[in-house]
């Protein structure tokens, strides 16, 4: 079976991998000149545990299972990895209703956590402030970027070929497969396909329209900003602090992240991108803007978090803000001790009711199957959500969809 993988971030490259081992003859078509240039080549590098995921949900039941199989792929393949597990802090009393809310979603994931009090979390992170924590030993950390090379060379090595700078522009379909026209160095082509496998990031939603699949959602790019600490603030932090999240939000607040080549990330905030690769206040895309503000959900989503995002925007514009959210998890840190370090554009779609959509969201047309929905835990999970994607493509092939 010939299939055209479509987008090569780490979900779109574990899918074509997957696909390339058992025999398929694969094409990963990528519009960027190299592999991870946008989510997955611009997070913080953490393997999540599963810990914060709705019971039974894909990002759960993935996300629980990629943390084991993404280690274990990292170290089976010479990729920087370390199990070093995290803390979720309480910074204050208000917050223990939510850290035993989170415990017990740990014990419904099937995540090893365990409650701990302020002297065991200090023995973990001596400059931690909290009333309380929960310590979750299966998070670690890994090089994404490494991840993704050993994933291509071995589509390559299976006889898969990688068309970077190449765009899908549309696709037709018959009885005999599918017809997927692309454009590139080499101008315009069409591709003959058994099937296809779209792994499309910021533009998931977009594309899958295109392809005449219907999807009642739209991507909103939101901004995540990070810093990096100085050396010296950086020995302040041995490891992983996040705060207790906001139940309102799928994003985690700002946290501490030391990564696996070293140095500690600090971030993200969560903005609204003025472009879907809006990396800086600066990036406007006039098109984008008009696929924002035409669609109800965001009016919706904006109208019911008004002093929410106003702080987010508050600390996207201020150091000092920025410095202040830290310090509630280790006091002392401030402006002085930031770097800016490369933002990253969260991929979120967001529904017509103006709800974020929580889970990994998946759509599917004839002989196609399209990633709507695969912020993190995807990088975690990829490994899982290829074998999950190449189930549901043979799937709809069999049914003949």
């Amino acid at each position: 079976m010939k299939v055209v993988v479509v987008g090569a971030g780490i979900v779109g490259l574990a899918t074509a991998a997957r696909l390339a081992a058992r025999g398929d003859e694969v094409v990963v078509v990528e519009k960027e000149d190299d592999v991870a240039r946008h989510q997955t080549g611009r997070n913080s590098g953490v393997i999540h545990s599963g810990l914060y995921y709705r019971p039974g949900s894909l990002k759960a039941r993935l996300g629980r299972a990629g943390a084991e199989s993404m280690s274990l792929f990292a170290r089976e393949h010479g990729v920087a990895v370390e199990t070093c597990g995290k803390l979720v802090v309480a910074v204050d009393e208000g917050e223990r209703a939510r850290l035993d809310v989170l415990a017990e979603r740990a014990v419904a994931n099937g995540v090893p956590a365990r409650r701990v009090s302020t002297a065991e979390a200090r023995e973990h992170e001596p400059e931690v402030s909290c009333v309380a924590a929960l310590r979750v030993e299966s998070t670690g950390i890994v090089d994404y970027r490494g991840v993704c090379g050993v994933l291509a060379d071995q589509v390559r090595a299976a006889g898969g070929r990688l068309r970077t700078g190449t765009r899908v522009m549309g696709v037709t379909h018959d009885t005999t497969g599918l017809r997927v026209q692309v454009t590139g160095r080499d101008g315009d082509e069409m591709v003959r396909a058994d099937a296809m496998v779209a792994c499309a990031g910021l533009y998931a939603d977009r594309l899958a329209r295109t392809c005449g699949v219907r999807v009642d959602a739209r991507i909103v790019p939101f901004r995540g900003e990070y810093f990096e600490l100085t050396p010296d603030a950086a020995e302040r932090v041995h490891g992983l602090i996040y705060p207790v999240p906001d139940p309102r939000f799928p994003f985690l607040g700002v946290h501490l992240t030391r990564m696996v080549h070293g140095g500690v990330h600090a971030g993200p905030n969560a903005v609204l991108a003025l472009a879907r690769e809006g990396y800086t206040w600066r990036d406007v895309s006039l098109r984008d803007l008009r696929d924002e503000l035409s669609w109800p959900g965001l009016w919706r989503l904006g109208a019911r978090n008004l002093v929410p995002g106003a702080r987010e925007v508050a600390r996207s514009a201020s150091r000092r803000l920025f410095a202040a959210s830290l310090a509630r998890l280790v006091p002392g840190i401030g402006p002085e001790d930031l770097v800016p370090a490369p933002a990253g554009v969260r991929a979120q779609a967001l529904a017509r009711d103006g709800s974020l959509v929580d889970d990994f969201l998946i759509a599917r047309g004839p002989r196609q199957v399209h990633v709507i929905n695969a912020p993190s835990p995807a990088a975690t999970a990829s490994l899982e959500i290829a074998r999950h994607l190449v189930d549901e493509l043979d799937r709809g092939l069999v049914r003949g969809a």
